[in-house]
């Protein structure tokens, strides 16, 4: 089974078909409500309902997640009816499964109850039509990689008393996406070094992104948040609130970070805590989604990202 724990929640939406061919005749008795077992549709719009619901439990690798919607539509033809499923849920992984097991249910059904009426059933097909909320429905795309910049903060791995973790998971994590590492240093937990280095990459090196590490817990030493915020144009609180919200559901000791966010210019910063569990947690949590800012700082609005075809 594979581990998801670390994937944020997002609206999950998955639609699948299933086609289960017949005479004509039979389709007529369905129709008109003349089959024995009772009303058809119906009961296999139960049954397809009750099977979604239970797919983890069908299917070994399916994980369980709660299903907020499910629907099922017919469309009843000459000699066939197809049944068409949408299922909805706000979770970490993808309701295709739920789906595709709703229409397969129901065609089953379909089958069980027409058996009788008709020795030349056959369900023909069964197929997902649409997913969406997935991760890669978050991947903005860019005419140039983004120029992003790391500083690790910390006066013990300056002095090189302590071996930089977290800027390495951070350097190691932007190379899934379009991201150029144009500068990576690591500084003391110096207020007025942080300030200036931060408008060098920004002013001077027109960065797009900047990512701090360290120094935004509640030691006397840990003054990134101050030296960040005299340099920033406008806070974005919607980020640091993410990735407190997300690390706050795997320890309790996210709320002791006092990680900041905003714009200077057309770069975007952004504060993450020093610990190695704590930048993955973090960047978990922000990617790919954050990258959508930089259409927005440019002026690009905020249309949703294009699939590609």
């Amino acid at each position: 089974m594979i581990d998801i724990s670390s994937k944020f929640e997002t609206l999950r939406e998955a639609r699948a078909e299933a086609r289960v061919k017949m005479a004509e005749s039979t389709v007529e008795a369905v129709r008109k409500g003349r089959v024995p077992k009772g009303n058809v549709l119906e009961i296999a719009r139960v049954a397809a309902v009750m099977a979604a619901k239970k797919t983890s439990e069908l299917i070994p690798f399916c994980h369980p997640l709660p299903v907020d919607f499910v629907g099922i539509d017919y469309e009843m033809k000459k000699n066939e009816i197809a049944i068409r499923s949408e299922v909805r849920s706000i979770w970490k992984t993808g309701v295709e499964m739920e789906a595709l097991t709703a229409v397969s249910v129901a065609a089953l059904t379909v089958y069980d109850m027409l058996k009788p009426l008709d020795k030349g059933l056959v369900i023909e097909r069964i197929v997902l039509l649409e997913k969406k909320g997935g991760k890669s429905d978050f991947q903005d795309q860019f005419p140039k990689p983004l120029k992003t910049g790391v500083l690790v903060i910390s006066d013990s791995t300056f002095k090189g008393k302590r071996k930089d973790k977290s800027g390495e998971i951070i350097r190691n994590r932007l190379k899934e996406y379009p991201i150029i590492l144009e500068e990576f240093k690591i500084l003391p937990d110096d207020k007025e070094i942080i300030s200036k280095e931060v408008i060098r990459l920004s002013d001077k090196q027109k960065l797009d992104i900047i990512i701090t590490t360290g120094g935004t817990g509640l030691g006397p030493k840990d003054v990134t948040p101050e030296a960040t915020k005299e340099v920033l144009d406008r806070i974005v609180p919607g980020i640091t609130e993410v990735m407190r919200s997300f690390g706050q559901k795997r320890t309790p000791y996210a709320m002791l970070s006092r990680n900041l966010a905003g714009v200077r210019g057309k770069t975007l910063i952004i504060n993450l805590p020093g610990s190695s569990r704590g930048a993955e947690e973090s960047m978990n949590s922000l990617f790919p989604g954050v990258l959508h800012s930089m259409k927005m700082i440019r002026g690009g609005g905020h249309n949703s990202p294009k699939k590609k075809k």
